[in-house]
């Protein structure tokens, strides 16, 4: 592990979704992109350079040609993985197995019992396993905690979440997340893996008791051996009568609405995953709404109240995307792993296998306890 002020990544892959990641490395202040790898050297230097252009690191990072390379890399304290799903358990026990703290993308797994492992192996090492929900780390998520602590809605008895977007022909056939081997939960584990995290989240972390679930369509990918699901909507139950409902899409146009209820009103935000553009402060609502009656006049009063909360939407300083490699990179130099992110992961994993089970059985209910 680096003894210095500066985490040092190694991006493991060139997948575009790391672009992202590459600019909240150089935000972050405590962090620095030093290698990246891929199955040859030349697209490593290219997505380097590209990278380069637009958000120079103080030092150039060195273009590895294998993913071994880069893992045994003395100049490398973790590692940001955005392999494909089906191919990520080998390379992440390797990374533990090396001392490398490790960051994912989502899903985690294929399964809770690869999470599991995965978890199991990083905590034998020693080093950080996170994945990379960004609105997690959000200053919008605490303000709106502090404020359902508080009793804004009442007891909370019900969550919604939907995060979708439309998948046009060329998607289909060209990326990834509708073949059955590289990602095959489809978008249950692409968008699935938010909503899922945001009911918990809403929950206070409490796991579902039981579930349904239901794949209303399906894609595939020209070299898949089968199907995937691109839109599925899930039913979850929880202690004391609470309820939760999601639903995630390749097939609905872009939403990333969700709500939480209670006895006295209800929060919700239309921008959860990807804050909206237009604005150095992220909105969020709250509505203590009120019905009243009079003769033949019947009136509905809002009660709206839109909170706002000091934060630019994406790719800068203070940024959620900046804010998570932040906290990822302080742990590491801190040397002090934080137990919370592996453990929702595993609780998010849970609840997408029940999905996942439960709509390939006919919709059947399964349990969680």
């Amino acid at each position: 592990m680096s003894h210095s002020s500066v985490c040092r990544w190694g991006f493991l892959s060139t997948a575009s979704i790391g672009c992202k990641n590459w600019q909240a490395v150089m935000d972050a202040g405590n962090a620095q992109v030093t290698a990246v790898a891929s199955r040859a050297v030349e697209p490593a230097a290219r997505f380097i350079d590209e990278c380069q252009a637009e958000c120079p690191m103080n030092v150039k990072p060195k273009a590895m040609g294998n993913y071994d390379e880069l893992i045994q890399s003395q100049d490398v304290d973790a590692i940001y993985v955005p392999l494909p799903t089906g191919l990520r358990k080998d390379w992440i026990l390797k990374a533990a197995a090396a001392g490398k703290h490790v960051l994912i993308e989502k899903p985690a797994g294929d399964s809770a019992a690869d999470v599991e492992e995965m978890i199991n192996a990083c905590r034998k090492a020693g080093v950080q396993l996170m994945d990379g929900v960004m609105f997690m780390h959000s200053t919008r998520l605490p303000e709106m905690r502090s404020a359902l602590d508080a009793g804004a809605v009442g007891d909370i008895r019900r969550a919604t979440a939907q995060f979708s977007f439309h998948a046009d022909e060329e998607f289909v056939r060209t990326n990834i997340r509708t073949h059955s081997v590289l990602e095959s939960m489809g978008a249950l584990g692409d968008l699935g893996w938010y909503t899922s995290r945001w009911i918990l989240w809403a929950m206070n972390w409490e796991m579902p008791s039981r579930l349904t679930a239901r794949i209303h369509s399906e894609m595939q990918h020209p070299h898949s051996p089968g199907k995937v699901p691109a839109e599925l909507s899930a039913e979850l139950e929880f202690s004391n009568g609470k309820s939760a409902s999601m639903h995630c899409s390749f097939v609905s146009q872009h939403c990333q609405l969700v709500m939480v209820g209670g006895t006295k009103g209800y929060l919700t935000l239309q921008d959860f995953v990807l804050p909206f553009e237009g604005s150095t402060q992220l909105e969020y609502q709250i509505l203590n709404s009120a019905f009243g009656s009079q003769g033949c006049q019947f009136t509905m009063n809002p009660g709206r109240a839109t909170h706002k909360v000091d934060e630019i939407p994406s790719n800068g300083p203070g940024s959620q995307e900046s804010r998570m490699i932040q906290t990822f990179s302080a742990n590491v130099l801190k040397g002090v792993p934080d137990p919370f992110w592996p453990e929702v992961t595993l609780k998010t994993q849970r609840v997408l296998d029940a999905c996942l089970k439960s709509a390939r059985s006919g919709s059947s209910a399964i349990s969680l306890t």
